[in-house]
C-alpha cells in the first residue's frame, strides 16, 4: 500500500502561467511525489494566473490536465474551486483532469472531521471594490456573454482586468485585502463546522478562532489558509492523525549550458 494512503491534500493559489514553469513543475512533483497514492486532492482556487475559457489551449493546460487525469485514473478523487482568476474554468477542463468541480463553500467529511472548504475571496467583505467586481464576474450572464467574444478578444479584456486589479490593489490596505474575521465566524457557524480551509490572501497559516456558538460542545475551531506557490509550493496534508501545512522550494533553473570551445589547429 502506497505511503500516501489516509491522507488526503489540499493546494491553491498556483497562478500558473507561461511565466512560471518552475512552478509547474512543483506541481507535478507534488502530484507525483505526495499526491499519487492519497484519497484525493483538492485545488481550491486560482490554479492559474487567468483563464479565458474552457476552449483556449495551451501547453500549460495540457500538461495540468494530463497529470491530473492519471492521478485520477490512479485512485486519488480529484477536486476543482474556482478562484478569482480561473472563475470561468468550467466542466469540459475538469473532465479533462479527471475532477470535479466544487461550489464554494463545500463542506466535506475528511476523517471524521466537518471541514468547509473556500477559495477566500467571499470573506474579503471589507475590501467593497472588489465585492462589486466579484459579483458582476461571477453573474452568469456576463460570464456567457464573457466567453461568447472571440478568443484573442477574452485574452485582452483579461490582461486589461488583471492590470486594472493590481493597479487597485497598490493603492489599498493590506489588512483590507485580508478575510473578515466576523464573516469566517458567520461561515463557520451557519456550517456548522469547526476547520475552514482557504487560499486567496496569499497568508500562509493555521490560527485558532473563537466562535460565538459552540459546535461539537466547544466554542475553538482552527482556519487554515493556504499558501501561494509565488515563492515556495505549499502544501496542507490531512491524515486522521491530524493535519500540517509545509512549504517546498521550486527547483532550480537550469543553467544555461555554455558552448564547447572550438580545439585549437
Amino acid at each position: 500500500m502506497s505511503n500516501n494512503a489516509n491522507k488526503t491534500l489540499f493546494i491553491s493559489d498556483l497562478h500558473l502561467d507561461t511565466d512560471t514553469p518552475g512552478i509547474l513543475q512543483s506541481l507535478l512533483a507534488v502530484l507525483h511525489d505526495r499526491a499519487e497514492g492519497a484519497d484525493a486532492l483538492y485545488i481550491l482556487g486560482d490554479l492559474f494566473e487567468a483563464w479565458v475559457g474552457d476552449d483556449d489551449q495551451s501547453d500549460i493546460a495540457d500538461a495540468v490536465a494530463t497529470a491530473l487525469m492519471s492521478l485520477s485514473q490512479a485512485g486519488t478523487a480529484v477536486y476543482l474551486m474556482h478562484g478569482n482568476r480561473d472563475f470561468l474554468l468550467g466542466e469540459d477542463f475538469a473532465a479533462r483532469c479527471g475532477a470535479t468541480l466544487l461550489a464554494d463553500p463545500t463542506v466535506i467529511e475528511c476523517y471524521g472531521r466537518r471541514v468547509a472548504l473556500s477559495h477566500g475571496d467571499s470573506l474579503c467583505t471589507r475590501d467593497t471594490a472588489y465585492m462589486t467586481f466579484r459579483k458582476q464576474m461571477r453573474d452568469p450572464a456576463w460570464q456567457q456573454a464573457f466567453l461568447d467574444r472571440p478568443l484573442l478578444e477574452r485574452h485582452m479584456v483579461a490582461q486589461q482586468i488583471r492590470q486594472k486589479s493590481q493597479d487597485a490593489n497598490s493603492h489599498k490596505a493590506s489588512d483590507i485585502m485580508d478575510v473578515t474575521h466576523q464573516e469566517v465566524i458567520k461561515l463557520m457557524e451557519s456550517l456548522q463546522v469547526d476547520i475552514l480551509i482557504h487560499g486567496h490572501t496569499h497568508r500562509p497559516g493555521i490560527h485558532t478562532i473563537r466562535l460565538h456558538d459552540a459546535i461539537n460542545g466547544s466554542d475553538e475551531a482552527v482556519r487554515i489558509v493556504l499558501g501561494s506557490w509565488d515563492q515556495k509550493a505549499w502544501v496542507l496534508e490531512f491524515s486522521p492523525e491530524g493535519y500540517a501545512l509545509t512549504p517546498m522550494a521550486h527547483p532550480q533553473p537550469a543553467a544555461p549550458t555554455k558552448p564547447a570551445k572550438a580545439a585549437k589547429a
